[in-house]
């Protein structure tokens, strides 16, 4: 099978769809019975759920939600509104990746705050912002790392590049956040989930490990997918089918890319710089051990311990549901601002803003179309 065409092939979508709705019905899952309920925790999942249109080819008794897996939509307003402090110190640059300029913290926005003349820039890789410090020493150059296990190793070895050139004006503000702990917090929420869908990129760096405890304590299946229809469609009937057998375990249907081990050396920088701490996440609240904090070691070059900085307290805006969606409780049809105050050019809510968000997905490819249409998903 050819990539990406032989993964898209239309034959074998529709084959994978019918599966979905036999074992589905041998379950008694449809519109008089129960119903599955699996979630992806990938924004790019969710952006190539929405982009192919493969709602639609599930069965009434399927259902596939977005959960928080969109790093800039699950970065709180605190941390937010810390790097909005950074940007306004005259001598400070603000490095950190795209989405994040327009994401509103409580009163402002990196955007905004770069509008007002401050010195805020996007880098497509941390190690920009290392090169950036390297050739302006008069700066304090400041790098708000967002990411999941997927880009922290990058940030990791931007650090270990700062130290190794003896800069002195290079830090860190640490927001990066570890999956396993949502998808604990998850599995016992608001929301029944009867499986997950993993996110490939995670799971190229991190392997199949990670995801045990929830296997083995919840009892929720587990499958490692790719990014193509095929890919996706299949791991939704691989779930269906454990879920039909009474069973719980890690499949990965991605292995052409993602191993057993993961990437050793990936694991190794990042677990070198950064340390697990207790970490508040953007709708779920402060989850323990699931976020990451520069290591003692490398405390020249974490900001918040090298460069004290007075932070406005943090406050939602009203009438936005993304801490909701991020859980799967609701979706973006249920929101009273989306597609009217809120907007990808004018964005309230961060699932608005990220290229990689529920509410971006939904307003981009199904705003308009009836098999998004919101459903109560609480129990």
């Amino acid at each position: 099978m050819d990539v990406p065409d032989g993964f898209r092939d239309r034959e074998v979508v529709q084959a994978l769809a019918r599966r979905i709705d036999a074992t589905a019905r041998r379950i008694g899952a449809g519109p008089a019975g129960r119903t599955l309920t699996f979630m992806e925790v990938c924004g790019t999942h969710t952006m190539a759920m929405h982009r192919f249109g493969l709602h639609a080819l599930l069965p009434d008794g399927v259902r596939l939600l977005s959960g928080p897996g969109c790093p800039v939509c699950v970065t709180p307003n605190r941390l937010v509104d810390t790097a909005i402090a950074y940007a306004r110190l005259n001598d400070v640059t603000l490095m950190t990746f795209g989405d994040m300029l327009k994401v509103p913290g409580s009163t402002s926005s990196l955007s905004a705050e770069k509008s007002r003349g401050r010195d805020v820039r996007l880098v497509y890789s941390p190690t920009d912002a290392v090169e950036v410090a390297r050739a302006n020493p008069e700066r304090r150059i400041v790098f708000f790392a967002i990411g999941f296990e997927t880009t922290t190793p990058t940030c990791a070895a931007a650090v270990l590049a700062a130290r190794e050139a003896a800069l002195e004006n290079f830090f860190v503000v640490s927001a990066g956040k570890l999956l396993p702990p949502a998808l604990e917090a998850l599995a016992t929420g608001e929301v029944r989930i009867d499986g997950f869908v993993c996110p490939g990129h995670v799971s190229v760096v991190t392997g199949f490990g990670i995801y045990r405890d929830v296997v083995e304590k919840h009892h929720i299946p587990c499958v490692i997918t790719g990014f193509e229809p095929v890919d996706m469609l299949k791991a939704v009937l691989m779930l269906t089918e454990q879920v039909a057998a009474g069973e719980a375990r890690i499949e990965n249907e991605y292995n052409r890319v993602v191993r057993p081990e993961g990437n050793p050396i990936a694991q190794q920088v990042m677990a070198e710089v950064f340390v697990p701490v207790d970490s508040e996440w953007r709708g779920i609240g402060m989850i323990p051990a699931s976020g990451l904090a520069v290591r003692e070691v490398f405390s020249a070059h974490d900001a918040l311990r090298q460069l004290p900085v007075e932070v406005e307290p943090p406050r939602e805006h009203k009438g936005c549901i993304c801490g909701a969606v991020l859980r799967g409780a609701r979706t973006p049809l249920e929101c009273t601002l989306f597609a009217t105050a809120c907007t990808p050019a004018y964005p309230v809510g961060a699932c608005m803003v990220s290229s990689e968000g529920t509410c971006a997905a939904y307003y981009k490819y199904g705003k308009d179309r009836p098999h998004v249409a919101p459903r109560n998903v609480a129990p």
